[in-house]
């Protein structure tokens, strides 16, 4: 930076002596070479392993990374002596897929679509886990042992996704009637370069209330094709329920709005909307549903057809290991503890699915929040993983652009279904085995 003048010069009325500009010289030349030395011992450090790091890629950002670092980096680096370097983007798929390009990934990443993770598995980018987690500590359906025999990631926050919102005082008489009115459900499709992802998670819990655990699985694995009858119709419910190719303004309302902004008519006097089908995440993200106290109700109570019982549409945020140095493997091994599970989800507001993580009797907390936790860990229960998320990546984007594009245009369902046909059939993707614990 050039120093700031402020007029011509004039001369020093001081009359001691300046030093030379030689002298000068020699003190800026041996600050410089101090300033490199220092930087020098602290690269050399590290390189002699008495400040060892890690990278880690996730998807939190704001008040989430805040809560993440202080949950669990942070007490991660004060008992093992390992440096955490953390970068956190909404946009870590795009992030991961450029750093995998240019031969610089992470160490450690955390995505939230298994079919995304098990394609760079295909591709060798990531290292087996059995010898670093207990398989025990989670269900088939979170860490899913591939093909080659390999379990390639776990969970370190799972959320429930086959639930309707709605506030409290609203009566059960009264929910079943509004689930009838296009313009009584919140809906948002917008979500940045991911939009449609929320249509995605309707057409996926309709096929799995509809047809049960089999049928979704045999889908969600590239078995059942999207022109079958069962598939359409799912569509075809969404379509009815939400008012597709209806009303402009519900339409243009819902593909204009974010996800995170859907539920705000519902502290509207009257209110604009009174029911929202999405995760349980967005209980604490949306401000409205806190001041409308909401309430859920398992969607199978009000989706048409529905003969699922105990059937549960999942998601999670996945962890997977790229590079197998000592500070990754110890990073892996702390992110899978019960403890470091329990810690960064009391604060961040969402769920665990490690078999040791489950609450206590009498712990704290509002009752959604307990009930919600006990589905997500009940044994009984069937939890099938969020099909698009378990989708190739190919499949999986043309999914949610279709809604999008099926809600503004029902007539053109058979094009888009075709479409995602042909997609499903191209060569080279990567299907997962599994998504479902069971389907008994």
């Amino acid at each position: 930076m050039s120093a700031r003048r402020n007029g011509p010069a004039t001369a020093d009325p001081d009359t001691r002596r300046r030093p030379s500009r030689r002298l000068t010289r020699t003190v800026t030349v041996v600050a410089s070479c101090l300033a490199v030395l220092a930087a020098a011992v602290v690269v050399g450090v590290r390189t002699l392993g008495q400040e060892p790091t890690v990278t880690l890629l996730a998807n939190w950002t704001g008040t989430d990374e805040r809560n993440f670092r202080t949950a669990v980096i942070e007490p991660f680096e004060r008992k093992y002596h390992i440096r955490v370097e953390y970068q956190g983007s909404s946009a870590q798929s795009q992030v991961l897929g450029a750093d995998v390009e240019a031969g610089t990934p992470p160490d450690v990443v955390v995505l939230t679509g298994s079919g995304e993770l098990a394609d760079y598995a295909r591709q060798k980018q990531l290292k087996p886990l059995e010898k670093l987690i207990r398989r025990d500590d989670f269900g088939a359906s979170w860490a899913t042992e591939l093909d080659d025999g390999h379990v390639y990631w776990f969970p370190l926050k799972a959320d429930l996704k086959s639930i309707v919102w709605y506030p409290a005082g609203m009566s059960g008489r009264q929910r079943e009637q509004a689930a009838h009115r296009p313009g009584q459900w919140c809906l948002g499709m917008g979500s940045g370069a991911t939009s449609g992802w929320p249509g995605t998670d309707w057409i996926e819990d309709i096929v799995l209330q509809r047809y049960g655990p089999r049928t979704y699985q045999q889908w969600a694995g590239g078995e059942l094709p999207w022109r079958s009858q069962r598939v359409k119709s799912a569509w075809e419910t969404w379509g009815g329920m939400v008012g597709a190719g209806g009303d402009p303004g519900l339409v243009g309302r819902a593909l204009k709005t974010a996800y995170q902004k859907a539920s705000e008519p519902v502290t509207g006097k009257p209110p604009g909307c009174t029911l929202e089908h999405q995760a349980s995440f967005i209980r604490t993200q949306g401000a409205a549903w806190e001041r409308a106290d909401g309430r859920y109700d398992p969607s199978a109570r009000l989706i048409p057809g529905a003969t699922a019982t105990g059937a549960w549409e999942v998601s999670g945020d996945l962890v997977a290991l790229l590079h197998t140095t000592p500070q990754a493997k110890q990073l892996i091994r702390h992110l899978a503890s019960a403890d470091a599970q329990r810690a960064w989800n009391a604060v961040e507001s969402g769920f665990s699915v490690h078999t040791g993580a489950r609450p206590a009797p009498g712990d704290a907390g509002p009752a959604w929040h307990r009930s919600l936790g006990a589905t997500l860990l009940d044994d009984r229960a069937v939890h099938c993983f969020d099909a698009s998320d378990a989708m190739p990546p190919t499949v999986r984007d043309a999914f949610a652009e279709a809604t999008i594009q099926f809600l503004a245009h029902p007539d053109r369902l058979d094009a888009l279904l075709e479409n995602l046909d042909t997609l499903s059939h191209a060569r080279g993707l990567t299907w997962l085995p599994s998504v479902c614990d069971h389907t008994r």
